[in-house]
């Protein structure tokens, strides 16, 4: 590959020198390429995936560490596959609750108690087991965020970025809309203030971003759904698990009284199985404001605790008590010039559908490699604009379908008969479901009705994995026809594709000789572009080296098929590629797809250089 100096940047062989992290020009100044603000899912991850391309900066937080409370906490197997790419899989897979864990979801009167329904959840259930293999080489698992930021500041830090805690983001100055920026933080410890200068700022802050607010990026913002409460205790109950395996646990006591603060429980696993979060939601006519004068005690929240475990001998200790609002807000986008937004700052919702810190480890995703690419001069700056336009339409559909995954919990609770708040209805209502008579037939029904749905929250594969990028980044130019229709429901059904702008679909591969598989989105990602094609594709391959040697930029080129680079063992790969053996695919290096060419082109050569150009922005 060539070698060169673009914008003064030294280039070796696609790569540009790293930079250090930080230097101090001037006295109380410390100038560095990237300032991170925030060291949770967004901002770790980001550094982690800027360090895999050899970039690396400044990691701030105002917290004292890593998260206290374990609040988002599914990961799914969207989010797993970049962690993968930069080896954290088996680092997260160590530390999380594994999927058999999560069998169930599970609608009870206690812990110890009666349960009411139970539904299969995150990838357990039978009927669909195909369709999550199908999915991805990952699978779900829960890994608390607790647990989720240490392995991802640890990574960062040993791949060279400078990490501090105690650092609290006062505001910023730049220059133009792409100028130096000039950062003022206040170190919480000493209570110096000092000034930080970058060539980026990433706004990773949380749902209160004094970054966002800075930028006065207008948001889109839905009626909130009121105020939880988040109860994480220490309670024992691992010998009432074996025949009530899940890490989500509905509890309803409608026979006895409540606090109006504390009407219902998802009582969530944190460790298995002696460390849970109680999610406490308020009667649906709570008022909030008197909760704010007079909040519960200690020995309140603990009373209505051990009503949700069911047994007063089992012991309860309460860790830790805090509260946070149910909010449907979406920003209009993402990015100011060299200032870049990611995580809760943008997309603040529920932790239904458990998006949340996934679609945190996505947003880095899409936007470090972007990034990488402008400063390591292999991509004009343009590239930068197409991180907003692709992951705005993601955060936007992800706060509404989790709204919406609590909003269907509604039925349920129609039918459980729970929402009345006078005593005797309830527990009537709640009655009818033991008789055998007409109404109780029907309540019987939509409870079951309301349940099956839920599957939507808890099966929804589809909306995890089926996000579909348009933007200046993805060449539609070749395709003679429309997408596919959309799934009948793409919530819960993921659509294996490879339309530009669609992920690599997944499919098991091994060499003519077996060894150990490896799946297609192994072979692609990495920092690179990655072309594939099969038996007649030799033309795509060479014009996968020609275009990689003249844009300076690394572009794998792999054969799949009979006797090629790789096998298609199972012929999985054959029947989602969706382009003759020998037509190609070419994916960015995040694993979206490109380009694709359903068959062979006299302008093979062309064409790939062309696409790439594109891509990054210099055609």
């Amino acid at each position: 590959m060539a070698s060169a100096v673009v914008n003064g940047t030294p280039i070796a062989n696609g790569k540009a020198q790293s930079t250090p992290a930080s230097s101090t020009p001037e006295p109380g100044v410390i100038s560095t390429p990237y300032l991170i603000v925030g060291a949770g899912p967004a901002g770790a991850s980001l550094a982690c995936f800027l360090a895999s391309h050899g970039q690396i900066g400044i990691l701030l937080s105002a917290a004292s560490g890593t998260a206290r409370e374990p609040r988002a906490h599914i990961t799914n197997p969207a989010a797993l596959e970049c962690l993968r790419e930069i080896g954290l899989e088996d680092a997260c897979h160590h530390e999380a609750t594994p999927g058999s864990h999560m069998q169930h979801t599970r609608w009870c009167h206690s812990m110890a108690g009666e349960e009411y329904a139970r539904i299969h959840s995150w990838g357990n259930q039978p009927d669909r087991a195909g369709e999550y293999a199908a999915a991805s080489p990952c699978k779900h698992v829960d890994l608390p965020q607790t647990l989720l930021e240490p392995i991802l500041v640890n990574k960062a830090r040993g791949g060279g970025w400078k990490v501090r805690f105690d650092s609290t983001f006062v505001g910023f100055e730049r220059e133009g809309e792409d100028g130096e920026i000039t950062s003022t933080v206040k170190d919480e410890l000493s209570g110096v203030t000092y000034k930080i200068k970058s060539k980026y700022l990433f706004g990773c802050d949380g749902a209160r971003s004094p970054i966002m607010k800075q930028l006065d990026i207008p948001l889109k913002k839905e009626p909130g759904q009121g105020l939880a409460i988040n109860i994480q205790i220490k309670v024992d109950l691992e010998k009432y698990m074996t025949h009530r395996t899940g890490n989500l646990h509905w509890i309803f006591t409608p026979e006895i009284e409540h606090p109006p603060w504390g009407w219902t429980c998802i009582f969530r696993l944190v460790k298995a199985w002696d460390e849970w979060l109680a999610i406490v939601l308020p009667s649906p006519e709570w008022d909030m404001e008197a909760y704010k004068k007079n909040p519960p005690s200690n020995e309140e929240y603990l009373k209505r605790v051990r009503q949700f475990v069911g047994n007063d001998d089992i012991p309860v200790e309460i860790l830790d008590v805090s509260k946070w609002y149910i909010n449907e807000i979406v920003a209009e986008t993402y990015s100011s010039g060299n200032v870049f937004c990611l995580g809760d700052a943008v997309h603040r919702h529920p932790p239904f559908n458990g998006l949340g810190s996934n679609t945190c480890v996505q947003d880095a995703y899409n936007l470090a490699w972007k990034v990488a690419y402008v400063e390591k001069g292999l991509a004009d700056k343009r590239l930068l604009d197409s991180y907003s336009a692709e992951r705005q339409p993601i955060g936007e559909g992800v706060i509404r379908r989790a709204n919406q995954g609590l909003r269907d919990h509604i039925a349920v609770w129609e039918a459980l008969g729970v929402l009345p708040k006078e005593l005797e209805e309830r527990k009537r209502q709640f009655g009818e479901l033991s008789q055998a008579t007409a109404a109780g037939k029907t309540r019987r029904q939509k409870l079951q009705e309301a349940i099956a749905y839920t599957a939507h929250e808890f099966g929804g594969i589809g909306v995890e994995m089926n996000q579909r990028y348009e933007s200046g980044a993805v060449v539609m130019s070749d395709e003679k026809a429309a997408r596919r229709a959309a799934p009948e429901d793409p919530v819960l059904q993921y659509q294996l594709s490879t339309y530009p702008g669609s992920r690599l679909p997944h499919a098991w591969l091994n060499s003519r000789i077996p060894v150990e598989p490896i799946s297609t989105i192994d072979l692609a990602g990495h920092g690179s572009f990655c072309l594939l094609t099969g038996i007649g594709g030799e033309t795509w391959k060479e014009a996968a080296k020609k275009a990689g040697e003249k844009m300076g930029v690394e572009v794998k080129a792999f054969s799949i098929g009979w006797n090629q680079d790789w096998e298609d063992v199972y012929g999985d790969w054959a029947n989602r590629r969706e382009v003759d053996e020998d037509g190609v695919i070419l994916c960015r290096p995040d694993r979206t797809v490109a380009w694709r060419s359903i068959g062979p082109r006299q302008d093979a050569a062309e064409i790939v250089e062309k696409v790439i150009a594109k891509v990054l922005g210099r055609a």
